[in-house]
């Protein structure tokens, strides 16, 4: 089964999508979306169609204290709208800290300041997707 994995954030979407075989995760792309829901979902539904992706995985960013949020209950309207568009199941993966692990890897890996910048958003992605992945094979 193929998954795409999605963070949403105010001004960009990072995208990921995993192997064949929904074990491994992989960056897949960035895109601004300066809060166009609607376009940015016809943009999804695109790589839906030519990457064979059969479910969806978006991040839901919750308070540390486990509460949702603003962003939090974007997300799950956001959801409902793909569910709705794509006619594929979309799972909710607590995207709390993927930002900052983004980072560090980034970092770790001297990754320049400019660079970072394009690419945190589909690394945070691909971190939202790996985690349920690595969940659902449990």
């Amino acid at each position: 089964m193929r998954y795409i994995g999605l963070d949403l954030g105010s001004k960009t979407l990072g995208i990921s999508i995993s192997d064949s075989t929904g074990l491994i995760a992989t960056s897949y792309k960035t895109i601004r979306h300066n809060e166009e829901y609607d376009k940015l979902i016809i943009e999804i539904e695109n790589i839906v169609k030519s990457e064979h992706i059969e479910a969806v995985v978006l991040g839901l960013p919750k308070n540390m204290d486990n509460t949702i949020g603003i962003k939090g209950k974007l997300s799950i309207s956001f959801k409902e709208k793909l569910e709705s568009k794509l006619k594929l199941p979309v799972y909710l993966e607590d995207e709390r800290l993927t930002t900052c692990q983004a980072e560090a890897v980034l970092i770790k890996n001297d990754t320049s300041r400019k660079k970072r910048k394009k690419v945190i958003d589909s690394l945070a992605a691909t971190i939202i997707l790996q985690s349920f992945l690595d969940k659902k094979g449990k």
